[in-house]
């Protein structure tokens, strides 16, 4: 038997675990180191090789830490997510110890790091966005907030920097009831977070739109190394019940994206509708949380993106109909590490390595 392809993940989302089971279908073996600050993370447990990681490395620091740890153990390819783009500019560093980035390049990470760059890189090749206002203060946000609702629409509000739908909220004019502590409630008052605005002491950099119709359809995409689309796969959500598209809708613009940024590797574009036609509202240079949905219609992204990689063309059909493919998703159980247990010992199935 071949020698695994070893494959590292450094700190990432818990639904990662599930990338992890991709690789390990894959017709090669492979063995997956995985890290995180938290000992309590499911990645840990579902790796085969397992770390924590420094909390409180500056993005050039972690970059050495990143090169001595793939150094030490022989990592073949490296997908990184967090200091993504710092990991990006040092690219033939990891080269030069032999580890292949799995990731876009710098260009193409920096030009989305911020969503307002992001929606004017977008708007700039022509792709449809939706109209958006940046906020640093009170006067900012009522001016964005009094032309949205003019146009007969609702307000949100998120981050300029962010990911996973941190700091989203829905902007309302409602006074506060007690039928707010009900259920779950995203929404907070404009008086609010203007009088927040006004009160802070830190400059804040918010994002302002309308709020979009759903559903929301996440398309998965490969590239290769120069940028070129190879698989894309719309997942739209409708509350509970999920499905697939292959709409020209959707992969076109996201081809467009993806391709006019070189966006090599995995990323994901995110659409949502205004007066029903999609509008672009998130480009992400990492492989989306959901992408092992995929399955569902055949495909492993995961092991195809270390393909690329390794410098290997993927040996995969992509679909081309996906109709009547429906879903929807339940909670899982995955165990994490004993806390007995200290890292650097040996433990079943998972080794905790240096």
């Amino acid at each position: 038997m071949s020698a695994p392809v070893r494959v590292w993940l450094n700190r990432t989302y818990a639904e990662n675990v599930f990338f992890i089971e991709q690789l390990r279908a894959a017709p090669r073996p492979v063995l997956v180191h995985a890290t995180h600050v938290d000992a309590d993370s499911p990645v840990l447990a579902a790796a085969d090789r397992a770390a924590l990681e420094p909390g409180d490395l500056t993005p050039d620091a972690y970059v050495a830490y990143a090169l001595d740890y793939c150094a030490r153990h022989s990592i073949d390819v490296f997908l990184p997510r967090l200091n993504q783009l710092a990991i990006s500019l040092h690219h033939q560093e990891f080269e030069a110890i032999g580890t292949a980035l799995a990731c876009p390049p710098a260009t193409a990470i920096a030009a989305f790091d911020s969503k307002a760059d992001g929606y004017a890189a977008l708007a700039a090749a022509g792709l449809p966005t939706p109209p958006w206002w940046q906020v640093r203060s009170a006067a900012d946000l009522l001016t964005a907030v009094d032309r949205i609702e003019s146009a007969g629409l609702t307000a949100c509000l998120k981050p300029v920097s962010g990911a996973g739908g941190e700091g989203f909220r829905v902007l309302t004019r409602e006074p506060f009831g007690l039928h707010r502590l009900a259920g779950w409630d995203s929404r907070v008052q404009v008086e609010q977070v203007a009088a927040a605005l006004d009160a802070a002491e830190e400059p804040a950099d918010l994002l302002v739109m309308p709020f979009l119709d759903g559903p929301e359809v996440s398309v998965d995409c490969l590239a290769d190394r120069d940028g070129t689309l190879l698989a894309a796969v719309g997942r739209s959500k409708h509350r509970r019940r999920r499905s697939f598209t292959t709409a020209p809708r959707y992969l076109e613009p996201a081809r467009r994206v993806v391709e006019s940024t070189g966006m090599a590797f995995l990323s994901n574009v995110q659409f949502r509708h205004l007066a029903g036609e999609p509008i672009v509202i998130d480009v992400n240079t990492r492989p989306s949380g959901g992408l092992h949905q995929l399955r569902l219609c055949g495909l492993n992204l995961p092991w195809n993106a270390v393909q690329l990689a390794l410098g290997e063309r993927p040996d995969t059909d992509w679909p081309e109909e996906l109709a009547g493919i429906e879903y929807t998703l339940v909670a899982g159980i995955q165990p994490v590490l004993p806390r007995e247990v200290p890292f650097g010992l040996g433990l079943t199935p998972v080794e905790l390595v240096h």
